[in-house]
């Protein structure tokens, strides 16, 4: 096993040979501009390491990997766009930086790039993992559509924004992983195992997305954060709110979330005190350690060595450490 330093500088150097700006320059600089926005390169880092994970070596999943991010930074510029969000990894977005028409076909031609990467397998393996693929990336586009459908409702649960999450961010760390042990060739068992693993992991990083929009720091968590507040978002801590806070509490937040104020600042302000004060943040921090916990417990059922399952503790624990 190799460090997740060492798999993050393979990746990022394969990536940088590949993604190529060609003709139309307007077609493919906004895929390199996107794709060279940095990031943690988690997904990616997750299918080289689970390939692993199983005895293979790292670099037969550097095609399958580099689709797992292309179709991830996909997925983050149809997002932009739909949110009208400015910044992306503290950089302007790519439908700011060139205009929605551009970013829309560029994320197509992401879309197709990634399904193409594929191609580079056996016939076997590419089945397994075009129909992973597959259903992971409709599952995505599904999350999405909920997160969007919630924004104009008051009754939404918490049930159902877990379940939203679990399509929208969860199901791609899920298939990152498992797409490493179908390379390897590991046991159907052994497959459903560290999806199961990612799954929960996944899960536990949207949550700490959600309390890191609200009470993160810009310089580190490189988007606008209030965002979601901004937009009205019901993420976890909003529905914790209106699950266990007081009747007063309940009603200060739907009137905040009624108003869109010249100087969004305060309304931002007056939601995360309310965030604290009804102890929303708390329960939400409680969830995050949960989920995380049992991704752990998931691993511990793995039919692998001990080193092994502590790389992928490691990782779970170095993931979910970002700070406010």
């Amino acid at each position: 096993m190799q460090s997740t330093d060492h798999y993050r500088t393979a990746f990022t150097s394969y990536l940088d040979n590949k993604i190529l700006i060609s003709e139309p320059r307007n077609l493919y600089e906004p895929i390199a501009y996107i794709l060279n926005l940095g990031g943690k390169r988690l997904r990616p880092v997750l299918t080289l390491m689970a390939t692993e994970i199983f005895d293979v070596d790292y670099k037969r999943a550097l095609d399958a990997a580099l689709a797992i991010e292309v179709f991830h930074n996909f997925s983050l510029v149809h997002d932009d766009i739909m949110d009208a969000a400015p910044l992306r990894r503290g950089k302007a977005t790519v439908h700011q930086k060139w205009d929605v028409n551009t970013a829309i076909l560029s994320g197509d031609a992401m879309l197709i790039t990634a399904y193409q990467l594929f191609e580079n397998y056996a016939p076997d393996t590419f089945r397994d993992l075009a129909k992973l693929f597959s259903t992971t990336a409709l599952q995505v586009c599904e999350g999405q559509q909920y997160d969007i459908d919630f924004e104009t409702r008051d009754d939404v649960t918490l049930p159902e924004y877990m379940m939203m999450v679990q399509y929208k961010t969860a199901v791609l760390v899920a298939a990152a992983l498992k797409m490493g042990a179908i390379i390897a060739a590991a046991s159907e068992q052994e497959q459903n195992r560290i999806y199961a693993f990612g799954l929960n992991l996944g899960i536990a990083f949207q949550l700490q997305d959600d309390y890191l929009d609200a009470f993160g720091d810009p310089k580190t968590f490189g988007k606008q954060v209030g965002g979601d507040i901004i937009e009205n978002k019901k993420t976890v801590l909003y529905l914790n709110v209106h699950k266990d806070g007081n009747d007063k509490q309940k009603k200060e937040l739907l009137d905040l979330y009624s108003i869109q104020p010249k100087n969004p600042s305060i309304k931002i302000d007056s939601v995360k005190d309310l965030f604290l004060d009804s102890g929303a943040a708390e329960r939400t921090q409680i969830a995050i350690s949960d989920y995380t916990e049992k991704a752990f417990a998931i691993l511990e059922t793995m039919d692998i060595s001990e080193d092994k399952k502590k790389v992928l503790r490691g990782f779970g624990k170095q993931l979910m450490a970002r700070k406010v």
